[in-house]
């Protein structure tokens, strides 16, 4: 109750004889800290405007290099042989992965499709109270990359929902990924960046 008023704050109610309620100002002390704590859930409200565009931009961007990307590779790489970009250590090779990001939990491909889904929806609720501009960055990649997969995992065999995800960046001793993959992960470290700073998305910021 106490962390909704502040966040709300607290409307003035006349007392029983109906008298007005008097100026915070007139009864404010004179060291001002009434004044501070009168104006206390407006300080603490978020300000600006919230960053919705910025979030679904950024995802459309990164969910569009995605398709396009994978669109590509199917049509030029696929069962045909790897191409060399930096000798051994990088090659673009297609294959079909039917688990996670970088070709974990095969076994589990229905799983990580719901999860996928519950992904996308959760950052649509945040966007609602979304006033930082690094977080819509952030969140926008995390949501363009699981995008991007779980059109794979719906659209492309062996079956809706279980379909194999497009990967074709091949490191020497690292795993397959795709763009997706990429979007997901730098999403996720810049998540991870801006709660050790405190940077909440809702543009506050808090100290442990």
């Amino acid at each position: 109750m106490a962390e909704a008023e502040r966040i709300i704050g607290t409307p003035d109610i006349p007392d029983a004889s109906g008298a007005e309620p008097e100026q915070s100002e007139e009864r404010a002390p004179a060291d001002g800290s009434g004044a501070n704590e009168a104006g206390s859930g407006v300080a603490d409200r978020p300000k600006g405007k919230r960053r919705i565009a910025v979030l679904f931009g950024v995802a459309a961007f990164a969910y569009a290099l995605d398709l396009v990307s994978k669109l590509v590779v199917v049509a030029k790489l696929e069962h045909h042989a790897p191409i060399e970009v930096i000798g051994d250590w990088l090659k673009l090779e297609a294959i079909r992965n039917p688990g996670a990001a970088f070709g974990f939990g095969e076994a589990f491909t229905i799983i990580f499709t719901v999860i996928a889904a519950a992904v996308i929806v959760v950052i649509a609720r945040l966007a609602r109270k979304l006033y930082s501009l690094p977080w819509a960055v952030a969140l926008g990649l995390l949501l363009g990359g699981a995008l991007g997969n779980l059109t794979d995992r719906i659209f492309r065999s062996p079956g809706v929902f279980e379909g194999a995800v497009v990967d074709f960046i091949a490191p020497k001793h690292f795993a397959v990924f795709n763009l997706a993959d990429s979007s997901i992960v730098c999403g996720g470290i810049l998540i991870v960046l801006l709660s050790f700073r405190g940077l909440d998305p809702d543009g506050t910021v808090h100290k442990d």
